[in-house]
């Protein structure tokens, strides 16, 4: 079963930037797309950006778009989201979760344990 971890997270002032990394514990990510979702405190949890298997094809919720940017390295069996001019409102509990395809559902039991982003002042 294949199951994620996320790293990377932290405290950021307004307009800064960090680099969110996911990676499988005991396997590899070749055959997946990876999806990072987030979920801030009182609100559902939210789809913020997709990448397929290959790198090919990337989507982004238009709230990120601009500012987000996801990648791949199955060299290193990570994907990254490099997240720049961060606002407050991207405060969130960050997660990244496994698709055979950007359009099709979460695995199950794919979901990582998150990783918390604060930007503040």
């Amino acid at each position: 079963q294949l199951q994620l971890v996320e790293s990377g997270g932290g405290l950021v002032q307004p307009g800064g930037s960090l680099r969110l990394s996911c990676a499988p514990s005991g396997s590899t990510l070749d055959y997946y797309a990876i999806g990072w979702f987030r979920q801030a405190p009182g609100k559902e949890r939210e789809g913020v950006s997709c990448i397929s298997s290959s790198g090919g094809s990337t989507n982004y919720a238009d709230s990120v778009k601009g500012r987000f940017t996801i990648s791949r390295d199955n060299t290193k069996n990570t994907v990254y989201l490099q997240m720049n001019s961060l606002k407050p409102e991207d405060t969130a509990v960050y997660y990244c979760a496994a698709r055979y395809y950007c359009s099709g559902p979460v695995l199950p039991g794919s979901w990582g344990q998150g990783t918390q982003v604060t930007v503040s002042s």
